[in-house]
């Protein structure tokens, strides 16, 4: 059995507050959202939403089924009209955006069946002939994952080479902004990888901004820079997987067990008491875990004070 030291220490609401204050925008702010408001009829989905995304950022969006995730991406793309608010992506208002500010936008949907009788690098190559300076197609191929099958018609793809063509045909225009719909459904433990390491390209290397919808907490842990949670109509947390933890839990949990006996604490400070027990009692510390909520619980929980309080 374990022995409690310290227990954890009951949680309130108060993130909601911390985790909804609006970002501040930059000189390099792709997305800046104030205040947007979308009703259906009696039905308001989206009552005051706030959040920015800068240059070369990755931003994951998560929420319920019904929190109104695609419409904000709807209204940011520029194919739904907002009720209200202010909303300006690529420093262009999405209600009015042309055909050049749509060029220099990407899009991965979800659920994709066009073309099918195209062959996969004839199609790159024509979709690619509408932008000013798209990827080369052998090397967006490469890029992808699709180079041997750069003959193959579409049609015959598997489900898992047709995500990647996806994936290529969103960024073929080198888009300063990369819109992600579930990105890697359908795809094996290697092309997820693979997929990441592409995302992480054109974040690092050309400063693509990447606003990305999941339900795969685990991918939004390892992709995102910064998480947003959207619930009931609004942000209701803003941070990396780590700060929200932060926010929800407080503290981490500390077990280990010294001569046959296992123990465990809470500690807001896990870096510094595990620093103290070494200190007290060395080589007997064995087994030592240090535990902060999953970004899984902590999505939980803050779904649920959000659907609590209203």
């Amino acid at each position: 059995m374990y022995y409690v030291l310290d227990s954890v220490r009951d949680m309130t609401g108060s993130v909601l507050a911390a985790g909804a204050a609006a970002d501040t925008p930059g000189a390099d702010t792709v997305i800046e959202v104030r205040d947007l408001r979308m009703r259906y009829g009696d039905k308001e989905v989206l009552s005051g939403v706030d959040f920015t995304a800068s240059a070369g950022e990755v931003v994951a969006l998560l929420g319920p089924n019904g929190a109104g995730k695609s419409t904000t991406i709807e209204i940011l793309e520029g194919f739904r009209l907002r009720s209200g608010g202010h909303v300006r992506v690529l420093g262009v208002d999405p209600a009015s955006g042309d055909e050049h500010w749509r060029s220099r936008l990407g899009v991965v949907l979800q659920s994709w069946r066009d073309h099918g009788k195209w062959r996969v690098g004839e199609l790159l190559r024509h979709l690619g002939s509408y932008y000013d300076e798209p990827w080369p197609v052998a090397e967006l191929l490469d890029l992808v994952g699709l180079t041997a099958s750069a003959g193959t018609v579409i049609a015959r793809l598997s489900g898992g080479q047709r995500r990647r063509l996806d994936v290529a045909i969103g960024i073929v225009g080198r888009p300063d902004l990369l819109f992600l719909d579930e990105p890697t459904v359908g795809f094996d433990p290697e092309a997820r990888r693979d997929f990441h390491d592409l995302i992480h390209r054109l974040t690092d290397v050309d400063s693509t901004a990447v606003l990305l919808t999941t339900h795969d907490l685990d991918e939004a842990e390892k992709l995102a820079d910064r998480i947003l949670i959207l619930a009931t109509g609004r942000i209701v947390a803003s941070g990396s997987a780590d700060e929200l933890s932060r926010q929800v839990a407080g503290e981490s949990e500390v077990r280990w067990s010294r001569d046959g006996e296992r123990f465990v604490h809470s500690a807001a400070d896990a870096t510094g008491f595990v620093r103290d027990l070494f200190r007290q009692h060395g080589e007997a510390i064995g087994d030592l875990e240090v535990r902060r909520a999953s970004l899984e619980e902590t999505y939980m929980r803050l779904v649920r004070d959000a659907e609590g309080a209203r």
